[in-house]
């Protein structure tokens, strides 16, 4: 796996913890990113919520590569996705590098940092071919 991945991750990871108390990771991170999106700022979420918004934060950090595509909004402004292709077989370490990666670019696209030039992950690049 990328060590540089990992480097970056664990910097934000420790920049999040500082914002929002420690013991962040991955799930964590990610139920941060459906709040964001969902755009109504943090509120007690029901367990149903909960899900919903580890769906959006995925659907959102996967968009880029080309996994999701957002469709719009319902009446309660929670954003919907259309599922556009499978993810390639990875075990559940591939998973969770993949998913810091696109958590990374996530924050990165957040912060006006050239989001259109979001490079496929070095898990996915296998199943390229």
């Amino acid at each position: 796996m990328d060590y540089a991945v990992e480097i970056k991750f664990k910097a934000l990871v420790a920049e999040l913890n500082e914002r929002f108390g420690g013991g962040l990771d991955v799930q964590s991170i990610l139920f941060l990113i459906g709040v964001q999106e969902l755009g109504k700022g943090y509120k007690n979420f029901n367990k149903r919520e909960k899900t919903e918004l580890m769906h959006v934060a995925v659907c959102t950090v996967l968009e880029p590569y080309g996994f999701y595509k957002t469709i719009g909004r319902d009446e309660d402004n929670w954003p919907h996705f259309e599922f556009l292709k499978e993810l390639p077989p990875l075990d559940e370490r591939q998973q969770q590098h993949l998913m810091k990666e696109a958590i990374l670019a996530y924050f990165k696209a957040e912060n006006n940092e050239s989001p259109d030039n979001i490079e496929i992950p070095e898990v996915l690049r296998y199943f390229e071919q």
